[in-house]
């Protein structure tokens, strides 16, 4: 049976003074409570303060996630400022120190600093997860397996974390770096069905790793209590435009790869090693570095590379109804990813402090604020 490809899309803001331009957790609970109460499940706590994340409903098409996520950011948006807070979309604060931040009270995250210590106080990072729907469980694994040669391309679209700590990092996704000091992240390895999927969650359950399968926090994984496929890979972009785009890239290549099992195709499978070859030079250099063409066996610009996936991905858009959301994916190819364009603002500027305005203004872009 044909997966619905429905989508959820999940982003983590920042909660920022604006007079200091620092991180600020969001008076202890109140702007969270305050949130609930006007997107109920919509929003939720993340381990830190500082943090706070927002979900859309599940959405039939990428118009419906277009409104939902706009809706969601603007009243967000309009909440910090309520608590004299504003919101920033940014997958790393340019000077924010971890040390200074608040873990949010609540036993599960208490769990996750007691087990991973100072790599879980030092997680300081803002993400975008996107779910499609894939009902059935051999579909999302025959699927995830194939989707992991694109993780790369997707996340040096959505590379929007070049500083931490206050310095350049040299990195355009300097989040995916600091997160990959958690287990099970990064890529996944190649599974031949559900049941082998099953059989490690069961051992890693059964050995006291883990308690359950969210804690397995891989750049795309089979999601344990909905029907989809969650891709994890990305940094949070700055505008909501763009979420939008890589939202709909990502859900035309879900489609895309079942259609060509459905007709006794499918793409290449390349090991974990080689994709994390490319996932690095993606984490380094985004969209101005040069990633690798395997079955060519030559290191191609990535820009070219986006070129020849979008059309790969074309029919599949088409049929979805999401052209117009993918198409702006020409635009940032052009403009630049946000961790681009932060460092052009630091490049003109020197300060930091004038980054996190410009991503400021950047988050409310395109709202209607």
């Amino acid at each position: 049976m044909r997966p619905t490809f429905s989508l959820g899309i999940e982003e983590e803001y920042q909660t920022i003074d604006p007079e200091t331009r620092d991180l600020k957790s969001h008076i202890a609970t109140e702007m969270l409570e305050q949130g609930k109460l006007r997107l109920e499940e919509r929003v939720k706590a993340e381990m830190h303060q500082s943090v706070i994340e927002v979900g859309t409903r599940i959405c039939q098409n990428i118009d419906e996630a277009r409104v939902d996520i706009y809706d969601l950011r603007r009243n967000m948006i309009r909440l910090a400022e309520e608590n004299g807070l504003v919101l920033v979309a940014g997958a790393t604060h340019p000077f924010a120190d971890w040390k200074d931040q608040e873990i949010y009270p609540d036993p599960r995250y208490d769990k996750v600093v007691e087990d991973l210590q100072l790599v879980a106080r030092s997680n300081l990072i803002f993400g975008l997860h996107v779910h499609v729907g894939i009902e059935d469980r051999e579909d999302a694994i025959r699927i995830m397996n194939s989707m992991r040669y694109f993780l790369p391309h997707i996340l040096a679209l959505s590379t929007n974390s070049p500083f931490w700590l206050g310095m350049e990092t040299g990195y355009k996704s300097y989040r995916a770096k600091v997160f990959e000091h958690f287990p099970r992240t990064n890529i996944p390895d190649y599974f031949s069905g559900y049941s082998e999927f099953e059989s490690y969650v069961n051992l890693l359950v059964k050995t006291n790793s883990i308690d359950n399968a969210k804690k397995i926090w891989w750049d795309i994984r089979p999601h344990p209590y909905f029907n989809t496929i969650e891709v994890r890979v990305c940094d949070i972009p700055l505008r909501a435009e763009e979420t939008i785009a890589i939202a709909a890239l990502i859900q035309a290549t879900a489609c895309k790869l079942w259609k060509l099992h459905e007709s006794n195709l499918d793409f290449r499978q390349y090991s974990r090693a080689l994709l994390m070859e490319n996932k690095f030079r993606a984490v380094r250099y985004g969209l101005d570095g040069k990633l690798i063409d395997f079955g060519k066996q030559e290191e191609v610009d990535e820009r070219v590379l986006i070129g020849e996936y979008l059309r790969f991905v074309a029919d599949e858009a088409d049929e979805l109804g999401s052209c117009d959301a993918i198409e702006h994916i020409h635009h940032m190819l052009e403009q630049g990813s946000g961790a681009d364009r932060q460092l052009r603002v630091f490049r003109e500027t020197g300060n930091l402090k004038k980054v996190v305005d410009y991503m400021v203004e950047e988050t409310r872009a395109g709202l209607g604020l």
